[in-house]
């Protein structure tokens, strides 16, 4: 009796009849799935600058200047000293207050400004970037 002599070989025609058959079931459920849309809030823009604002100006190296109603600069040692002007400022709560972040500055120094202006109790505050 003969020997039968094993194959190394692996078949794929199985293997290319699933790929072909999973290929057509795509091709046919692709263009009836319905795809979804996502609406994006969109951000107000002020069409002007108020007449009277403060500006708190945040420099690339992080430095706070504050410039009152009349435009005087006055430079701050830090957020300490910026709580204290502002909460010096008690009758002024409705006036607008502007943060100018320079636009190489850090993003985390801007952030904790504008968190200081709304813990003071300012409800209009708006933010300036790419202060040259």
């Amino acid at each position: 009796m003969r020997q039968r002599r094993l194959k190394n070989e692996i078949n794929v025609v199985p293997y290319i009849d699933v790929m072909l058959v999973l290929l057509v079931i795509f091709m046919v459920a692709t263009p009836m799935m319905t795809t979804g849309s996502v609406e994006l809030p969109s951000a107000g823009t002020a069409p002007q600058k108020p007449d009277k604002y403060l500006k708190v100006q945040v420099d690339k190296d992080g430095a706070l200047v504050l410039f009152d109603l009349d435009g005087k600069e006055r430079p701050l040692a830090g957020m300490r000293e910026l709580r204290e002007q502002l909460a010096g400022r008690q009758e002024a709560r409705e006036t607008a207050v502007l943060v100018a972040g320079d636009g190489e500055a850090p993003y985390k120094e801007v952030i904790r400004v504008l968190d200081e202006v709304k813990k003071a109790g300012f409800s209009r505050v708006a933010l300036e970037t790419a202060v040259k």
